[in-house]
């Protein structure tokens, strides 16, 4: 059987993460503490001589979740993750993950955190079967993400390096070549999951940028980079505008990943992201209805004046995971009927 196509336009996806199950992992803690940095081992509930195997079961859950709402680039759900990033960023050498350090997260709290002691390097690949198992169990196009390397560089107490811009690009080396091996599993499309662009833009202007076109350096698959404000479950009041955006521009990578429906973005900021697909985060994740298609057509139709139909991705805002499971199915088939809606309104229906 041939492998779906994507739609000539308007295709749909998660951003990255989905619901975990409640047998997989204690929902309640992880719902009221912020991400975790450093590793969390006490947040899974099964016993760790059988952990992977019931990852893979929530894996699967995810994949039939995405294919039964009709998504059209699929993900794992990151259900083998504590965090988005602590997974990757506590498998290197260079880190001491028995004596953390402190570092404060978005919000201004302190927060546990890997504690740089030495040589940031990988070790071996973190995710590489994540991408085989996910491309062994949906012909669908899959898409993985990993943590971007200034990110991991504010999560982080840096004893070694010393400036921090050394230790981001020190990041990007390792993430790179994380990168080429996803591909080399199967991925069609990476993404670099960069908030801290959005937290910290002065940082992030002064070597961020740098850092993310040296882990993007020679890759020729398809990349994205995703920037947002937070988890709705956990910052409820977000600004309606980005402080780092337009910037992106400059990035080396295919695919740009952002939020509009929380924060009602003001959309004619992407008209200055011109050349790059834009996925437009349409799903608010703040609220617990679940949206009429309409809703999230009226969200699109907002950022289709700056964007060309072509370029745009639909996908929830970010911190899908931390939904109800059946509040997460109903707006993911919102998204697909908007989808669909606005196919047969503006073009793209047919397969390419």
């Amino acid at each position: 059987m041939a492998a779906p196509s994507l739609p000539a336009a308007l295709p749909t996806s998660l951003v990255g993460s989905y619901v975990q199950p409640d047998w997989l992992i204690d929902r309640e803690r992880l719902r009221h503490r912020f991400p975790p940095r450093v590793r969390a081992r006490e947040l899974w509930r099964v016993d760790r001589k059988y952990l992977e195997q019931a990852q893979d079961d929530a894996s699967l859950l995810a994949i039939r979740d995405q294919e039964r709402a009709g998504l059209d680039i699929i993900t794992d759900g990151e259900a083998r993750r504590e965090s988005y990033s602590n997974r990757f960023a506590t498998a290197l050498d260079g880190v001491d993950i028995d004596n953390p350090g402190t570092a404060l997260d978005r919000s201004g709290h302190p927060n546990p955190v890997p504690r740089v002691v030495g040589p940031i390097a990988r070790k071996h690949p973190v995710q590489v079967r994540d991408v085989q198992f996910l491309r062994a169990s949906t012909s669908r196009p899959i898409k993985i993400t990993v943590p971007g390397p200034f990110t991991m560089s504010q999560q982080a107490q840096n004893d070694f390096y010393e400036q921090e811009a050394e230790l981001a690009l020190a990041y990007a080396a390792a993430v790179h070549d994380e990168i080429v091996d996803l591909f080399a599993a199967g991925a069609d499309i990476v993404q670099i999951d960069e908030p801290y662009m959005q937290a910290r833009p002065e940082k992030a202007r002064q070597y961020g940028l740098k850092a993310l076109n040296r882990a993007l350096d020679g890759v020729s698959g398809t990349t994205a980079v995703h920037i947002c404000f937070g988890y709705a479950a956990i910052i409820h009041e977000r600004p309606s505008g980005y402080s780092f955006l337009p910037e992106l521009a400059a990035c080396s990578c295919r695919q740009i990943s952002l939020e509009t429906a929380q924060s009602k973005l003001d959309c004619s900021v992407l008209a200055k992201l011109g050349g790059k697909k834009l996925m437009v985060g349409c799903i608010d994740l703040d609220d617990p209805a679940v949206e009429s298609p309409e809703t999230v057509v009226a969200r699109i139709e907002r950022a289709l004046p700056y964007v060309a139909r072509e370029d745009v991705v639909l996908a929830p805002d970010c911190g899908m995971k931390y939904l109800a499971r059946e509040t997460a199915v109903g707006k993911l088939r919102a998204m697909v009927a908007a989808a669909k809606i606005l196919r047969a309104r503006h073009g793209g229906a047919a397969n390419a």
